[in-house]
């Protein structure tokens, strides 16, 4: 039961990290922009699917496939910000609503291009470290883990000791007010946009090789996502993380002793009981930060 109780904790571990960078960029843009990106969950589908095109089919190095992954979903990033954000900067509604259009282009691109079978990338490497004859964590795994402690620490430096991230955070604040400071408006909106959807890209990009990868994945991805972002807090990065951190470990041990669709049912109860009890979320304040 030990061992059980540890390889399903490994498991969740491994789910939060990917979990915390798709939820922290999806917060990034919410906080800096005040949009919600429904087509987040596909920027993370584009990421695993460079992987499928560069690494499984012109068998480039995975190391650089990534790299590629993080610039072209950033790129595509800022592609939304200047086609659809800025021009319905003022109509939140509207943005929204072109985010789900965004979404099935995606999808309907992504279909056309590769088909709507299920992808497998080749491991990048078959090591697992084990633990006991029942606790093994793949490397491909701990790599995982390992890339989101390091891009969120990078993060929180970026945000917290550059001119730029202090220029995010004013804007995130009070956008009226960091324009009146000087503050570029439109570039903050397209530095958030780049980071957040290169934070999803990665993340996909770098789980590709551990899960199956088809068109319509991210669903299942935004839709946790969005469950973290309220449970922590709408606006607040750390509260991201560690509402990611929750949900993970909470829908991978009861998936583990019952099955995924309690474990779904259980997580929307969790962001039901949060919001009964705290409105704003964990880490979350009255007013958008």
């Amino acid at each position: 039961m030990i061992e059980l109780l540890a390889q399903t904790g490994l498991n969740a571990l491994y789910a939060a990290a990917y979990m915390s960078l798709v939820a922290v960029g999806l917060v990034l843009i919410f906080g800096v922009m005040g949009v919600i990106n429904f087509a987040h969950g596909e920027l993370f589908m584009m990421g695993a699917y460079t992987v499928v095109a560069l690494y499984t089919d012109f068998q480039m190095p995975y190391v650089l496939v990534v790299g590629l992954a993080v610039m072209f979903v950033g790129a595509l990033g800022i592609f939304m910000e200047w086609s659809m954000f800025r021009p319905l900067r003022d109509n939140p509604l509207g943005g929204l609503v072109a985010s789900i259009g965004f979404l099935m282009i995606l999808q309907a691109a992504v279909s056309m291009g590769f088909g709507v079978r299920m992808e497998h990338v080749p491991p990048v490497t078959q090591e697992v470290i084990e633990f006991s004859d029942r606790v093994r964590l793949p490397v491909q795994r701990l790599v995982v883990i390992l890339a989101a402690v390091v891009l969120l620490a990078a993060l929180w430096a970026f945000l917290k000791k550059t001119r730029f991230g202090w220029a995010l955070r004013a804007s995130a604040q009070d956008r009226e007010a960091a324009a009146l400071q000087g503050i570029s408006i439109r570039q903050t909106a397209q530095i958030a946009m780049f980071i957040g959807a290169g934070l999803a890209g990665v993340a996909g990009a770098l789980t590709a090789p551990l899960i199956s990868v088809n068109p319509h994945m991210g669903h299942s991805v935004i839709i946790a996502a969005f469950i973290v972002i309220i449970v922590g807090g709408i606006g607040s990065l750390e509260g991201a993380v560690i509402a990611a951190v929750i949900y993970a470990f909470v829908h991978t041990f009861v998936t583990t002793f019952y099955d995924g669709v309690v474990a779904d049912i259980v997580g929307l109860s969790l962001m039901l009981l949060v919001l009964v009890v705290k409105p704003t979320g964990l880490f979350g304040t009255a007013d958008r930060a």
